[in-house]
């Protein structure tokens, strides 16, 4: 499983720069076209699929556009089996701290997100 979780590891990695560059090519790359974006944070059901949520982290200025301090790091990544993986993950965007469960797939040769669901708390911005 080394191989493997180093390799959920390195996508994670690609998924932090994404988010951090808001850069929706690099998102395209760990994301399953067919991926699911779900939270209730404010009480009600956000569920998006791809083609929904590039296009917002598209609109919005990056975090590294604005010089903000990343906050990404991976909480624990853990398989259920050879092709499934789950890490949970913490980021930030603005003034939004993210915890961030995510689902993963080995499939067409590699490791991809297939959901993502999250929890966003409000941060004291400087």
């Amino acid at each position: 499983m080394d191989t493997n979780f180093a390799a959920v590891a390195a996508v994670l990695g690609r998924y932090f720069d994404g988010l951090y560059n808001s850069d929706t090519a690099l998102l395209r790359s760990v994301f399953h076209p067919k991926a699911h974006y779900v939270s209730a944070t404010d009480g009600t059901l956000v569920h998006l699929g791809m083609d929904e949520y590039f296009p917002i982290v598209d609109q919005r200025p990056s975090p590294a556009s604005r010089n903000e301090v990343r906050a990404d790091r991976i909480v624990a990544i853990e398989f259920a089996g050879p092709v499934t993986a789950f890490a949970r993950v913490e980021c930030a965007i603005g003034a939004k701290f993210f915890s961030d469960l995510l689902t993963f797939v080995f499939v067409e040769g590699r490791w991809q997100i297939i959901s993502k669901v999250f929890h966003f708390d409000q941060r004291a911005q400087s």
